[in-house]
């Protein structure tokens, strides 16, 4: 009798329903590598703790992916995206994001104000692109403003980035008067730095072996490669200009015609969670788009890694996220025609 009764309370309890959580899986787009690596160990992690989801990723270039959003617009591939900021803004204009609740997302009244990108995608972190140097190259050459990059002394040692010249496009309008809205102002001055260059890298391996092996001691740099690289014993020196750095931020929005809405909005608060987002910091060196965030103070002081209101309205050079999106390619286009050509 005992047995038929213990047999019968096991077949109830197995037919019980699992916890939703448990029964559900979220699809995250993102880079490949480390990128995808630093999200699976702390937001998908805690994510996977507090409901049970899993969390797969699909990973690809940022243009590749957005390519392929286009493709599937309706019936998308991935519930969650993650972004460049204005990036973010081309996966908006062609209605592939979901407008947020951020009722819905606790975590997000705790962002910086410069991470309150748009309606559709909010930062989840932030970087500079800024000078970066071998001061056992550059041996008396001091960098303290962006103009220092014209010094006589620069000239066929510079790199900066080929796939996106917006950050130097928006220094030399600042030099010459104007900003990324007026952008034609700096052209003459993007063209007398023209002799400097003796390389454009085309993604951060390249940018590492380049600065690594001297062949371009100064770059326009992004800040998480020099810090990776100063800890692998690359004698490198990030500098914040007194101008200020160019503020990147990726971001992360919910593609529109996903059926795991509820569960994406939950993945958002958790990678916007004060100790993911300092977790994030420690392991990527990037700034938390939260200001609750508590850093240990040998991250907190290293230079691009803002962590004081202060820091992000002092030392940040914001380009409006959505004219970047808007003038990228007239951008790409009249750079590889006059400076890399």
């Amino acid at each position: 009798m005992k047995r038929h009764l213990l047999l019968a309370a096991l077949l109830a309890i197995a037919l019980l329903p699992l916890p939703a959580g448990a029964q559900e899986k979220l699809v995250v787009s993102i880079w490949g590598g480390s990128w995808r690596d630093l999200v699976a160990e702390t937001a998908a992690k805690k994510f996977k703790q507090q409901t049970g989801a899993d969390v797969e990723f699909i990973t690809g270039g940022t243009i590749d992916r957005l390519n392929k959003a286009k493709l599937a617009k309706g019936s998308p591939e991935s519930d969650i995206t993650f972004t460049t900021s204005h990036v973010g803004w081309l996966y908006a204009n062609d209605g592939l994001f979901e407008t947020l609740d951020v009722s819905k997302i606790p975590n997000a009244k705790s962002l910086v104000d410069q991470a309150k990108i748009s309606p559709f995608h909010i930062g989840a972190w932030a970087y500079v692109y800024t000078i970066g140097y071998r001061p056992d190259l550059m041996k008396g050459v001091k960098f303290e403003s962006w103009a220092d990059l014209w010094k006589p002394e620069v000239k066929g040692k510079l790199a900066a980035p080929d796939f996106d010249p917006s950050h130097i496009i928006a220094v030399a309008a600042m030099l010459s008067g104007g900003d990324a809205a007026s952008w034609e102002k700096g052209q003459a001055k993007l063209k007398e730095l023209k002799p400097s260059f003796k390389a454009f890298y085309t993604n951060d391996a390249n940018s590492q072996q380049l600065i690594a092996n001297g062949e371009t001691p100064v770059q326009v740099i992004l800040s998480m490669n020099a810090h990776h690289m100063k800890g692998e014993g690359v004698p490198i020196e990030l500098v914040i200009p007194k101008e200020g750095a160019i503020l990147g931020i990726d971001t992360v929005g919910i593609m529109k015609g996903s059926k795991k809405i509820e569960l994406a909005y939950k993945f958002i608060d958790t990678v916007l969670d004060p100790e993911v987002q300092a977790d994030i910091a420690k392991l990527k060196k990037g700034s938390p788009a939260v200001t609750n965030a508590k850093l240990p103070p040998d991250v907190a002081k290293m230079p691009g890694i803002f962590s004081t209101p202060e820091q992000w309205n002092k030392e940040a050079i914001v380009i409006d996220h959505k004219l970047r999106a808007e003038k990228t390619a007239e951008w790409r286009k009249w750079f590889a025609e006059n400076i890399m050509n």
